[in-house]
Parts: structure tokens; sequence; C-alpha cells
């Protein structure tokens, strides 16, 4: 037997919009025009919400609002709440038959390797609507939208089931110029050219550097948080990148950038599909694991896009 939420506990979302609108600006007048309403009405609607809940939001001060404590907590909270609702309804506007799947995945990975296949999942699935989102880090899925993540690493997930998918395999490339320029013959001759970093890979070139027996301290260079960025960096002679080789086959095969040294090195991580414990028996996301997998056996049997 269900239980009913006391209405004073389930307040509009008119009346949640205005407050969430006014939390976030620090000001009635830009929440007023931001939500197309006057001053007045965002006030009575924000009062509204007070009396509803039976306390105050925020402390007035002549013509200055500011949150109070509760207040913070409660903003943050709603603000959630109304992304998920607007979420929802985009995605049942996507797909009235309510089959959406939405995944997470590192911008490149979701640029180069994903979307190129995802014609395979959707010709398969076509009552699936999948929304592609990008994430660089880890997330909290209770706190978002998205019913699954494609992540790069190791480490153990809380409350999250992963499968390993594939592994990476780093090259040090460069444009074809700056290779011709120095000359590399030896690994210790990458250290005197500019090494282009990954912010969230911070210690690959000291790895790479100590694999092959080189000095690795003080290794320094410009950072991009992207590994599109990173690319478009070497390409235009920058100087030297270590690129994940299966995302950027193309380039190296149309000779845009080159290895600057055929001294490949596999990455620490390696790419899994994550998603929520609770979730694992979701039929969408069976299909989109099972094809994942075939899709990742379909590589390594060489048989590409």
């Amino acid at each position: 037997m269900s239980i009913r939420t006391p209405r004073r506990f389930l307040p509009s979302v008119s009346l949640l919009a205005a407050f969430e609108a006014a939390a976030r600006t620090g000001s009635i007048t830009e929440a007023a025009a931001e939500l197309s309403l006057t001053q007045s009405a965002v006030s009575r609607q924000i009062k509204a919400l007070e009396d509803q809940l039976g306390l105050e939001l925020f402390i007035r001060a002549k013509q200055k609002i500011q949150l109070t404590f509760g207040g913070q907590v409660y903003a943050r909270e709603i603000r959630e709440a109304l992304g998920k609702i607007s979420s929802a309804s985009l995605n049942l506007l996507a797909n009235p038959s309510g089959g959406t799947l939405t995944i997470s995945v590192p911008p490149t990975f979701g640029a180069r390797w994903l979307t190129r296949r995802l014609h395979r999942f959707t010709e398969a699935h076509p009552e699936v609507m999948i929304n592609v989102l990008s994430r660089l880090t880890r997330f909290d899925f209770r706190e978002d939208v998205i019913d699954a993540a494609i992540h790069f690493g190791d480490e153990p997930w809380t409350g999250v089931q992963m499968l390993r998918l594939r592994g990476e395999v780093m090259i040090p490339v460069c444009a074809p110029e700056l290779a011709q320029s120095y000359g590399f013959a030896a690994p210790a001759d990458v250290r005197r050219a500019p090494l282009l970093h990954l912010t969230t890979r911070p210690d690959a070139w000291e790895r790479w550097l100590e694999q092959q027996g080189v000095d690795d301290s003080r290794v320094h260079g410009m950072l991009f948080d992207q590994f599109s960025t990173l690319y478009e960096a070497a390409a235009a002679g920058l100087g030297v990148a270590l690129l994940p080789e299966f995302l950027f086959t193309e380039e190296l095969r149309d000779g845009r950038i080159v290895p600057a040294l055929p001294l490949p090195m596999e990455s620490a991580g390696a790419y899994h599909l994550c998603w929520p414990i609770e979730k694992g028996d979701h039929p969408l996301l069976a299909a989109f694991r099972d094809w994942l997998v075939a899709e990742m056996t379909r590589e390594k049997l060489g048989r590409g896009f």
C-alpha cells in the first residue's frame, strides 16, 4: 500500500522554478526577466512557496536577497530535480514510445569511435532512442539523468557495475615536419622536443619515458583537456603527443600525424561500460551492452567500421 506524500511537500513547478531562478541569480529582477514575469509575480511565488513549506528560504535586506542555509541546500536539490524533469520531458518528446537510453562517454571516444558505429545499433533497435552525453570524469548516477557510462580507468566505482571493454595503446606522434626537423632516432631525442600533455593522464609522458629508460624528471609542456585538441596541437606542429592509436588510425594512415618513434605503450587503465547496480536488468541497457561487446569483438577481428 503506497503512502501519499502530503501536499505541502509537493509544491508546484511554477513556484519551484521561481525560487530556483532567484536562488541562482541572487536577484528577483533577473529571475523575473528570465521567466518572463513581473518582479511582484516572482516575489509572490517565492512567498507562496515559503508559506507552503512553513519556513523562510531567503533573508531579505532592502533590495537584496540572500539564501538561508536551508535555502542553499534546498536550491541545490531543486535545481537537480528540475533538471531531471526537463530531461525527462525532452526524452519523451524525442521518443514518445519511451524507449530512451542516455549514455555518457569521453568526448573523443564518443566522436571517433562510438558515433561512427552507432548506426548499427539503431538499425538493430529502431525502437530505442540513444542520447550521447560527454563526460570526462566520474559522476553520481543518482544525481544525473545518465543510464550508463563508458569510462576510462580501473579504479572501483561505488555502487556501480563495470564491464571491461578494451585496453588502450598509446603512441608518441607529431606533425611530419616536426619529426623531420628533430630527426628522432632514440627515445632520449624526444625530450628535446616540446611535449604535449593531457590533463586526465598527467603522468603519461613520465610512464613512457621510464619505460624507455629515459630520464623522466621535470617533464613540462602545454596542457589540453581532450584528446581531440591534443591531436590538433600535435598536427599543427606544437609538439609531440601521446595518443591512443585506435582513435587516430585515419590520421596516421593519411600522414596528418606520424609516429615520432615506433615505441607504443600500454595504458595503465582500460575502457569500461559502467552502470548503477540496480539498472543491471534494464532491457535497453542489456541490448546496448550486448551490442557494445559485439562491436569490440568485431574490431578485434579487424572488420573496421
